[in-house]
């Protein structure tokens, strides 16, 4: 009835009427037209490049800048690419949760290829394959971190030396009233904590090796944008250009990390003996991978190298946000420090079992990842089949870019979205508000949540519990106090330093003198 009342497709038809290539044309042009009505709205495309200019340095505030005047769901082009862009919550689950499969696709980008050797997780295309290599990785995951009474409390001993570890690192580069960039400590601490998981050792402070590796987190955010860009205008590497440096860069920090991982592989494979237990989850990953024919032995390097850099990139991120926030606003940070003094004592650190009776140091948490949204765009999905989001037509094999940032921000969900406000999550009686804990969304949702969710929510609340209980956060009162950030992978603050100043207790002298 719709391709009927088409004038083009009635005055069409006379003189093409026995030709079936003409009707076969014809029907092809009324699908098409047909397609366009149901196609979600957008800006014009400029020839080449599409609308990639349009993006600017924060392609997340681009986005909700746009979704204003078009709407929660919008098409773009970049390149040669059909991308739609979908904002707020409504949209994102309808897409993600309800129709999971059809949105679990990834993009055949040439510089997804480059990451993991080529068989990653995160970057992979679904497939009956792809999903059998996710429930394995999802379920080692869980083993060796959150899954069992006994492996929580063996995640919660290598999170107490590492915090351990890196408040006296803190207080030693702040005495004198010195302020110190936080960054690079964070960074190992949370490598630390990841490589004890995957490969069974932590490394030292000044290990070189370990630092060159860990240290270029942030070339490899930048160096994933550039890659998107060159996948989207290939014709960007032809040129001298900062972009052909940047997506050099990223086949280069790919090369070196897993090649990394892999020899750590090399070195597993060697040394595990038949029949032992686990020592790690590269240990467990070798087994499960003989047990499990249709996954190949590089899956094993490959999924770990996924694991390792993933979950140490956007943690230690994550951090850096939160020390941020502790320094910009000091009541909030004297609120959590007496909540933890009153629920832990001084007489031990906090651990997991604290974590129910600590609700404002929760609610912190939940505020810094809403109000940073370190994630702000998903690493982007492809839809596998044509499907309908809010009412619109979305074809197979497109683009779509989820902005998690518009979810957090959203006027419609929080009261006052731009202040920062941990108290926002607790209900009248300071309880969790689980409801509002369940829309800030930063791992993603559907079939391609991250599969380490628990457990860097796990490691986000020891750090920062631990720190609160025994350190003192103070800005420097020379810089800034706007929060830039740089946009990639994750977004990340700009330099900043803070001086830390030890609550000393005589009980605690033994966690200071590590």
């Amino acid at each position: 009835p719709a391709a009927a009342s088409c004038p083009c497709r009635a005055a069409s038809r006379g003189p093409a009427l026995g030709t079936p290539s003409a009707l076969q044309l014809d029907t092809l042009l009324a699908l098409r037209r047909r397609e366009q009505r149901h196609a979600p709205p957008g800006p014009f495309p400029w020839p080449l490049i599409g609308n990639a200019a349009q993006l600017g340095s924060a392609p997340h505030l681009s986005f909700c800048r746009l979704a204003a005047t078009y709407g929660a769901v919008f098409q773009l082009r970049l390149g040669r690419w059909p991308v739609v862009v979908l904002n707020g919550e409504r949209a994102i689950r309808q897409a993600l949760v309800r129709q999971g499969a059809a949105f679990a696709g990834r993009p055949p980008f040439p510089s997804f290829q480059l990451v993991s050797g080529g068989r990653s997780l995160a970057f992979g295309g679904y497939s009956e394959l792809w999903k059998l290599h996710r429930r394995a990785a999802h379920a080692t995951v869980r083993a060796f971190s959150t899954g069992s009474a006994a492996t929580r409390r063996l995640l919660e001993r290598h999170l107490l030396g590492e915090a351990r570890a890196l408040v006296a690192l803190l207080v030693r580069g702040s005495a004198g009233g010195a302020f110190l960039d936080p960054s690079r400590v964070l960074v190992v601490a949370v490598a630390n904590v990841m490589s004890a998981l995957c490969f069974g050792r932590r490394y030292s402070h000044g290990d070189g090796e370990f630092l060159r590796l860990v240290g270029r987190n942030e070339q490899f955010g930048r160096a994933v944008g550039a890659g998107s860009l060159v996948d989207a205008l290939p014709w960007l590497q032809r040129f001298p250009s900062p972009v052909r440096a940047a997506y050099r860069a990223f086949r280069d920090l790919n090369r070196d990390f897993y090649a990394f991982v892999r020899g750590k592989f090399l070195q597993h494979q060697r040394s595990l003996r038949p029949g032992a237990a686990p020592r790690d989850m590269m240990d467990a990953f070798i087994r499960l991978q003989r047990e499990q024919p249709r996954l190949q032995l590089e899956h094993v390097p490959a999924t770990v190298t996924d694991i390792f850099g993933a979950s140490q990139d956007t943690l230690s991120t994550a951090l850096q946000w939160l020390v941020i926030f502790l320094i910009r606003y000091p009541k909030v940070q004297a609120k959590m420090q007496e909540e933890v003094d009153r629920i832990v004592g001084r007489d031990r650190l906090p651990c997991a079992e604290d974590q129910p009776r600590l609700p404002y140091v929760v609610a912190f948490l939940y505020e810094s990842m809403r109000f940073s949204s370190f994630v702000p765009v998903t690493i982007p999905h492809a839809t596998t089949a044509n499907t309908f989001v809010m009412g619109y037509l979305i074809p197979k094999d497109t683009v779509i870019f989820i902005n998690q940032w518009s979810v957090n921000h959203d006027p419609a969900k929080w009261v006052n979205p731009e202040a920062f406000d941990p108290s926002r999550f607790l209900d009248e009686n300071g309880f969790i508000n689980k409801d509002l804990t369940s829309s800030v969304m930063i791992f993603s949702l559907g079939k391609r949540r991250c599969i380490g969710e628990e457990l860097s929510k796990m490691q986000l609340f020891l750090f920062t519990s631990i720190l609160v209980h025994q350190c003192n956060f103070t800005a420097n009162p020379k810089e800034d106090p706007k929060m830039d950030f740089t946009y990639g992978l994750t977004i990340k603050p700009k330099p900043f330093t803070v001086n830390i100043i030890p609550i000393i207790i005589q009980k605690e002298a033994s966690i200071l003198s590590v």
